[in-house]
């Protein structure tokens, strides 16, 4: 199965369904269940901008499943959706004007119990067995 790793809180607000999309500068053409990996390394002033969300700072594990239905070009227009969504979690897209990537909208996600491996860039491949 596909994985793509994602830092913390990220890869925790996703796990939770807080967060329905994940950015990236890349494109990807490809649609379908993947997995979520907590990178090793956390962004500690995201932690602390999103401490009252009570994070559990996992890293270095697999720790949910989730559909990437489809993948959009952030545009003006998509940061207003962003806005009404969810303000709060997407405000550093919102705000940043310059940025000119990605969003791979998720769904059907899904808790897991963490499988301890480290990450990789881009999409990488996992064949291990998968438990909820």
């Amino acid at each position: 199965m596909r994985v793509l790793t994602i830092k913390q809180p990220y890869a925790y607000l996703i796990s939770e369904g807080i967060k329905r999309y994940e950015f990236r500068t890349w494109k990807t053409n490809f649609r379908g269940e993947i997995l979520i990996h907590a990178s090793k390394q956390s962004d500690k002033k995201a932690m602390m901008e999103f401490r009252d969300f009570n994070l559990q700072e996992l890293c270095g594990a697999i720790i949910a499943k989730a559909t990437i239905s489809d993948v959009i070009k952030v545009d003006n227009n998509f940061r207003k959706m962003l806005k009404r969504e969810n303000n709060t979690i997407y405000k550093h897209v919102i705000e940043d004007l310059s940025f000119k990537g990605y969003a791979f909208k998720l769904e059907n996600i899904q808790k897991i119990k963490p499988i301890y491996i480290n990450g990789k860039l881009g999409l990488w491949n996992y064949d291990g067995e998968v438990r909820y």
